[in-house]
């Protein structure tokens, strides 16, 4: 068989061990979209023979759900594949897409459309992010982290607070160890200054945002107030970039809590291009660390 009906490890195995179920379902889906589109068998058809909603098979093909091994080995038949080392290598992908990734546990905290956010961020090898009104998650301490929760989830208690919180420290493990994700965050300069759980809280925001912005794989740039009216006024931004290099870009935008996937080609490069005109209005990255160590100078006179 051709270079398309090779084994499809390679980018599940370059991803991080804790990423989850979205790089092998992505992956998945496009294995078997191919696998489809070559025997000239359309979704309807393919949907038949397992039972499932044209629908479905769409889901399946943009790595949106998983799917019964049973299922996944009729659609190999159905396409006519008999080489049982590519059948093997297509049901191995199959089986990780099943597995739930590490944020499961604190599902019932979470939209689907943030669950779905999430197992594209912690398989991620690029991440770039425009954020107007906070500091990046993946760049929070645990103290600014609890005061934006306190603030944003009003009937929240201690508890729920706490889980939000831990939350957002293990997601910003996705920027640790050999494996981890390039982050290119532009941060407006009023999120740097818009006080969040007490002097002190901001201090140690500041001073943590200087160490991650020294770290080789992060970059930091502050938009600030005099650059006026500019791309971002529309709200965050985050855009993904997978490992591996076969799979799409994805993009993110979020409206009160409410995070929604874009994948459209045209919607992901209009993003692409708002994010490139913020990084070129906002200070240059060798200016971070200085505009950091003035505004936490002015944080500690004000003490």
């Amino acid at each position: 068989m051709g270079t398309s009906d090779a084994p499809a490890t390679t980018v599940q195995d370059r991803s991080r061990a804790h990423a989850g179920p979205v790089v092998p379902r992505m992956v998945l889906g496009l294995r078997l979209r191919r696998l489809r589109e070559a025997r000239g068998i359309s979704q309807e058809e393919a949907g038949t023979v397992i039972g499932a909603s044209h629908s479905k098979i769409c889901r399946l093909e943009l790595g949106r759900t998983g799917c019964k091994l049973r299922d996944v080995g009729d659609l190999l038949s159905l396409y006519g594949v008999r080489d049982a080392a590519v059948r093997e290598a297509v049901l191995g992908l199959a089986a990780q897409a099943n597995r739930p990734g590490w944020w499961h546990g604190y599902a019932d905290l979470l939209t689907d459309s943030a669950q779905a956010y999430l197992g594209i961020e912690q398989a991620a090898a690029v991440i770039r992010c425009w954020t107007p009104q906070t500091v990046p998650v993946l760049l929070r301490t645990p103290d600014y982290s609890r005061a934006v929760c306190r603030a944003v989830h009003l009937t929240a208690d201690d508890a729920e607070v706490a889980r939000r919180v831990d939350l957002e420290m293990r997601r910003s493990r996705v920027l640790e160890g050999t494996a981890a994700a390039r982050l290119w965050a532009v941060v407006d300069e009023s999120a740097l200054r818009r006080p969040a759980g007490g002097a002190e809280t901001m201090r140690g925001q500041l001073r943590h945002l200087t160490e991650m912005a020294a770290q080789p794989h992060v970059t930091v740039q502050i938009l600030p107030f005099d650059a006026g009216c500019h791309a971002g006024l529309g709200g965050p931004v985050t855009l993904a970039r997978l490992p591996g290099g076969l799979l799409p870009d994805v993009a993110f935008v979020e409206q009160h809590a409410t995070v929604a996937q874009l994948d459209r080609p045209a919607e992901v490069e209009h993003l692409w291009e708002v994010v490139n005109h913020l990084a070129v209005q906002a200070a240059p990255p060798a200016e971070t660390h200085g505009i950091l160590t003035r505004l936490l100078a002015a944080a500690d006179s004000t003490a």
